[in-house]
């Protein structure tokens, strides 16, 4: 992801030497001498213009990747107890929570993961703001409130990673700052895979030089080749990152969900309905003719329970023997839905199953495997949980931060490259010196208009890449005539 134009070259005031010649007889070898300065412009200029963007997405970034432990730490009160000799019923638990904010709703309650954890109920309040629901976290063992947060989203992100990712994704600006991501993840896969492809076409004097720095290397030839193998190693995962970010942004997001839904990988999800759409926590109506779970009459709490709610724990108990284990979230009836309970282990292999259970009887009315998903809506789930750093835990929060460093640093040395090629007369702040313009009256007619017509039907399907890439042709075409216009005057004088 260079932000300068990476030609070969000695020292910052040497003579650059020419791009090597194309093989002679070579066709590949030919389109691409003939392109490489078409890229090397356009990878130069969008650096320079989208590396800022792209610095406060990965510095953002990275703290978000840390945040999942300084969690750990920072609400350690309200995340750990001590554990137990026995686990309270989770409908008393949710009493528990019931009784410290009474003016909540229980919409979903996530059972521990692990001994020692808390039981996270969470709750509507009619001062939570949208996507936001309030966590209140209960002693399983002692049913003891440990206390209170704002949990953010399906990801159940407490206030220290929201801050963070509120930041990463819109920077805090609300709906018209999510331009700015999705600025970033339009462009980042484009000058990663550029910088990659002017990177392996160097000539360089061994292949070990393509993965590791230079040795003996000074100056700006030093950091070029720490820009240049470290983006090298680095450009499958911001490629990822990149495609990823997109699926949820805002204006190409819509043209990536179309085009799954089209592709029959929509994510499915499990049918809660009631039969007769009545019922829900309390209710008994629309369940005439549906026989209990065998052995559930004999189940404590069941006394009295018929035609009513059998409660949160027995609906756990139909989803266990439903063949749901590991750690489980229940979402709780409202009118015309049952008990939804769902896996909720994303580490490897995934167990991400869910069942719907009947209310009146602990009937499971429907169950979704999640081997039984759309391919595509698979890699969907696993890129998505991937970048947002829950896939494979502390592995997967650990890469990213890695990634997130590596793209601070190639952007760092970027700058350092563009300073060191600035004009020294007078130390005038400068871009440096681009690929001269024209470039593209260079590249065959056979490879050019293909190549316009990727551009044309990629800068539609991702419309901020399309624009910005319009207003930088632009400016480039508003500074040419200004130097036309200059050029004549200094002729003319």
């Amino acid at each position: 992801m260079a932000i300068d134009d990476p030609v070969q070259g000695p020292e910052t005031n040497a003579p650059r030497t020419a791009p090597p010649a194309a093989p002679a007889g070579s066709g590949a070898a030919s389109v691409w001498s003939s392109l490489r300065p078409l890229v090397l412009r356009l990878h130069f200029y969008a650096g320079l213009l989208i590396a800022p963007l792209l610095l406060i997405a990965a510095t953002s970034g990275f703290l978000y990747a840390l945040s999942f432990q300084a969690e750990k730490v920072l609400y350690r009160d309200e995340l750990r107890v001590p554990v137990g000799d026995r686990t309270l019923p989770l409908a008393e638990q949710l009493d528990a929570a019931r009784a410290a904010r009474p003016d909540g709703t229980v919409t979903s309650v996530s059972l521990p993961s692990e001994d020692g954890a808390t039981t996270r109920v969470l709750m509507s309040t009619p001062d939570a703001e949208e996507s936001m629901s309030l966590a209140v976290f209960v002693d399983p063992y002692t049913a003891e409130v440990r206390g209170e947060l704002t949990s953010y989203g399906s990801s159940g992100a407490l206030p220290l990673r929201t801050w963070i990712s509120e930041l990463h994704r819109h920077l805090l600006l609300g709906e018209p700052g999510r331009v700015y991501s999705e600025l970033a993840a339009s462009w980042l896969w484009v000058v990663a895979l550029g910088g990659a492809v002017l990177w392996i076409g160097r000539k360089r004097a061994s292949k070990r030089a393509l993965l590791t720095p230079e040795r003996g290397a000074t100056g700006r030839r030093r950091t070029l080749s720490l820009h240049g193998s470290l983006g090298l190693w680095a450009v499958t995962g911001l490629v990822l990152l990149s495609a990823t970010g997109l699926t949820w942004s805002k204006y190409a997001g819509e043209n990536i969900g179309s085009i799954q839904d089209q592709l029959g990988g929509a994510t499915p999800a499990v049918s809660a309905a009631l039969e007769g759409g009545t019922g829900g926590a309390g209710g008994g109506g629309g369940h005439e003719g549906h026989e209990s779970m065998p052995g559930m009459e004999n189940m404590p709490g069941m006394e009295g329970m018929a035609g009513g709610d059998v409660g949160v724990d027995l609906a756990v108990v139909a989803a266990r023997q439903a063949g749901l284990d590991g750690p489980l979230s229940v979402t709780l009836p409202t009118e015309g839905t049952g008990y939804v309970v769902a896996q909720t282990d994303k580490q490897f292999p995934v167990r991400l199953d869910s069942v719907a259970i009947d209310p009146a009887n602990g009937m499971v009315m429907d169950e979704l495997r999640f081997a039984d998903y759309p391919l595509l809506a698979k890699l969907t789930r696993f890129g998505i949980d991937a970048h947002m750093g829950l896939f494979l835990g502390v592995t997967n929060q650990l890469a990213l931060a890695a990634l997130a460093l590596s793209l601070i640093l190639i952007i760092c040395w970027g700058y350092r490259m563009w300073w060191l090629r600035r004009p020294t007369k007078e130390r005038k702040l400068s871009a440096g010196r681009a690929i001269p313009r024209g470039a593209w009256r260079k590249v065959p007619l056979a490879a050019l208009l293909p190549l316009a017509a990727a551009v044309a039907l990629i800068g539609w399907f991702l419309p901020l890449l399309g624009i910005s890439l319009l207003v930088f042709l632009v400016l480039d075409g508003l500074l040419a005539l200004r130097a036309r216009a200059r050029a004549r005057t200094a002729a003319g004088t």
